[in-house]
């Protein structure tokens, strides 16, 4: 297509009247000059134990329309193992430590454990399969001794973080069982080849522990998604390039780092601007979703002001450089991202609370029983009481209360096309109040097309108004104009030539075919009142044949099926929709008042952040939806943030969930998931942690004045049993339907 074809339909203004608002590109916001986020950045390095699953998320679509084209994207490689343990850390400082691989320390810990288990009798007592040979205790101590400092390196490294905030947790309590089972055991083997006395060791114990926590959490990490890096690939919207045009007009390729203020760069058709700007010449469409997430190009010509990142249509710019670095309109967005991030969970984490309390209960025990037993007995049996209350303490069954449902419920959420990254958004979810939603591509299909055709006279049908339409657009590029052409094509109607075609300045175009005048213009230019009814939203124009109308053509967004089903669901759950949307007034209005909903327009990313700053700030616990660049953000500051798997890898990383059949009806079976998720890991944590409670005095010896002591070979077993009454609950979780 030639490039004077381009021009043609410059002024069809009337499509993009109501888009100055997109123009601003958000360098009124606070500058926040802090480098994006740098401690978080740091802590990925430092934490990038396995990044070749990080490369793998990155699925390379960054073209920055929520156009559908990648609806069936692959979505599996999102499911390496997260390396964010949240059993350590979550609910303190949002900084997710993962502690190394634990599916290779547990599957390398796994031979060291059995041997530990088949040669050392349980509590004294011998199982079936267990056997012993001279020596073999000193064996079994230089591989417990391995896999103490192997197996239990990320919970001793756990414990000294929860230490550091004050909060003892999960990783201390296991970390005491681990510990003291692992010393007083080694005791026992010395006691016995220097004194030749028999001291029962605690070594079966000591392995079972650390390989049940080492398997939960391992399960626990495959089992959630992998955290994308959002600051990352937002940095990949800008190119690596620029051609920037030197005083001789001779053009130079330097990295977009090095662009200065002033400099002059040219623009190929379809390439990302790769700054912010304003156009020196030039007339282009260029395609902003990445601000408003409208995906329909917006007309831009000399004086206007382009961001980095956007697409340029199909003519060559060229553009002086405004901003760069820091004031940049993505890196605003990553500051905000950063910002976001550095949030700490508000989610409370039971299971974690749940291990503080025994923590404290098991050590006051212990010191209970040690001073009682030291003044009753002696030393020997003060001891004894005392680890064997430290070790009964520590749960084998909590360990894995958690990761079981969760495992369950990602399974289960997988196959309703719910990607859930982060465990916590299963429990905030459950008590949200408000959920926000973006319109282009979450709550509509994102597609501008043609809704509907009318006949305004007898004389034409609506296929032979369609063939008019198409032909007198015919060659253009506009979006109405490909719009139409589309639909023609679709329909299988064939345009009618026309012997010539000229733009109508600021109105539509006009052409002559069968000897007659036509003109497709706005509802603006025809400056009539037409009686219609047009489809919420959309843009009308008029089909004109010797000055009398013969048809209109309404084109829009239209909403996606499930959206007024999954309003429904929101009110019925006491859950508040909010729209808000980078679009403007009238097609946000239009939208929100078929939906029966409130909303928000010309919202910029940072407004959004601040709408859902503010919600929290009101203490409601804040669900948000979103597909675009311009979500990102606030995606990252929600409580629960929703992403649209056709929408940009950007939303895809700060989201917590991911719908990958890009449905809305699917949030409905996320909230269901999410209520039974977290009810199951209630009832887990009262099986799993309820026998401790009671188990923990008694192992103390609380009952031994009428002659019950709890026997550590009662206690193994029926901490065995608790396990598996935690795994099966887990494995009763369902979805209706």
């Amino acid at each position: 297509m030639d490039k004077n074809k381009h021009d043609e339909h410059q002024h069809h203004d009337h499509h993009h009247e109501n888009h100055e608002h997109m123009n601003h590109t958000g360098h009124d916001h606070k500058e926040n000059k802090e480098h994006v986020g740098h401690a978080y950045h740091e802590e990925q390095i430092e934490e990038g134990i396995h990044d070749d699953h990080n490369t793998a998320t990155k699925h390379g679509h960054h073209d920055h329309t929520n156009h559908h084209d990648h609806e069936n994207m692959d979505h599996d490689s999102h499911s390496g193992h997260d390396h964010h343990d949240h059993m350590d850390h979550s609910g303190h400082s949002g900084h997710h430590h993962h502690h190394g691989n634990f599916k290779e320390i547990f599957l390398k810990s796994l031979p060291l454990g059995l041997i530990v288990m088949i040669l050392s009798p349980l509590m004294g007592i011998t199982l079936p399969l267990q056997f012993t040979f001279p020596y073999s205790d000193i064996l079994v101590a230089v591989l417990a001794t391995v896999l103490f400092v192997y197996g239990g390196k990320p919970f001793y490294q756990g414990a000294v973080d929860e230490f550091k905030q004050r909060a003892p947790g999960m990783m201390a309590l296991v970390t005491l069982g681990i510990s003291v089972s692992y010393v007083y055991s080694i005791y026992a083997v010395a006691a016995r080849y220097v004194t030749g006395t028999h001291v029962m060791d605690f070594f079966f114990e000591f392995a079972s522990l650390i390989l049940i926590m080492l398997l939960g959490h391992w399960i626990e990490m495959k089992a959630v998604g992998e955290a994308g890096d959002a600051q990352k690939s937002l940095a990949e919207l800008l190119p690596k390039d620029a051609h920037v045009v030197l005083e001789d007009d001779s053009i130079e390729t330097r990295s977009v780092s090095e662009l200065k203020i002033g400099d002059i760069v040219r623009v190929q058709a379809a390439e990302n601007i790769p700054a912010d700007g304003v156009i020196k010449s030039g007339t282009t469409r260029v395609n902003e979703a990445l601000l408003t997430g409208e995906s329909k190009p917006v007309e831009k010509g000399e004086g206007e002001t382009v961001i980095g990142g956007s697409t340029n249509g199909d003519s060559v710019l060229y553009i002086e450089v405004k901003e760069t670095g820091d004031k940049s309109f993505i890196s605003q967005v990553q500051t905000l991202i950063g910002q976001a991030q550095d949030q700490p969970s508000r989610a409370e984490n039971l299971a974690q609370k749940v291990a503080g309390w025994l923590f404290y209960i098991a050590v006051a025990a212990a010191v209970i029983a040690f001073i009682v037993w030291l003044f009753v007995a002696d030393l020997e049996n003060a001891i004894l009481f005392t680890v064997t209350t430290l070790v009964i303490a520590c749960p084998h069954a909590l360990g894995l209360a958690i990761p079981l449902v969760v495992a369950r419920s990602t399974s289960l959420g997988a196959s309703r096309g719910l990607l859930v990254k982060d465990r916590e958004a299963l429990e905030l979810a459950t008590n949200a109040d408000v959920m926000v939603l973006d319109k282009t591509g979450t709550l509509t299909t994102g597609d501008f097309k043609v809704l509907k055709v009318e006949a305004l006279s007898e004389e034409y049908s609506k296929n032979e108004l369609t063939a008019l339409m198409a032909g007198i657009e015919g060659g253009s590029s506009h979006p109405i104009a490909q719009s139409i052409a589309g639909f023609a094509n679709e329909e299988n109607i064939q345009p009618i030539p026309f012997d010539s075609i000229d733009v109508v300045s600021g109105a539509g175009v006009e052409g002559v075919a069968n000897g007659k005048n036509y003109q497709l213009i706005s509802q603006k230019a025809y400056g009539q009142d037409i009686d219609i009814e047009i489809p919420v939203g959309a843009t009308l124009s008029i089909l004109v044949e010797n000055d009398t109308a013969i048809g209109t053509v309404a084109l829009g967004d239209e909403l996606k099926k499930t959206s007024s089903e999954l309003i429904k669901v929101l009110k019925e759950n006491g859950i508040q929709p909010l729209m808000a949307t980078g679009d403007n007034e009238t097609a946000a209005q239009g939208v929100a008042e078929e939906l029966g909903i409130d909303y928000k327009a010309n919202q910029s990313p940072q407004d959004k952040y601040n709408l859902v700053e503010s919600l929290k700030n009101q203490g409601k616990t804040v669900i948000m939806v979103g597909d675009g660049v311009n979500d990102a953000p606030s995606l990252a500051l929600a409580d629960v943030g929703v992403a649209i798997g056709a929408g940009t890898q950007v939303a895809l990383d700060s989201a917590d969930v991911i719908l990958t059949q890009s449905d809305p009806g699917d949030i409905e079976s996320f909230i269901e998931l999410a209520q039974k998720t977290t009810s199951k890991m209630k009832q887990n944590l009262l099986w799993g942690a309820g026998y401790n409670f009671i188990a923990i005095p008694l192992a103390a010896g609380i009952l031994a004045p009428i002659g019950f002591t709890l026997s550590p070979a009662v206690g193994a077993i029926l901490m065995s049993l608790s396990t598996v009454i935690v795994a099966i609950n887990a494995m009763t979780l369902r979805l209706k339907n």
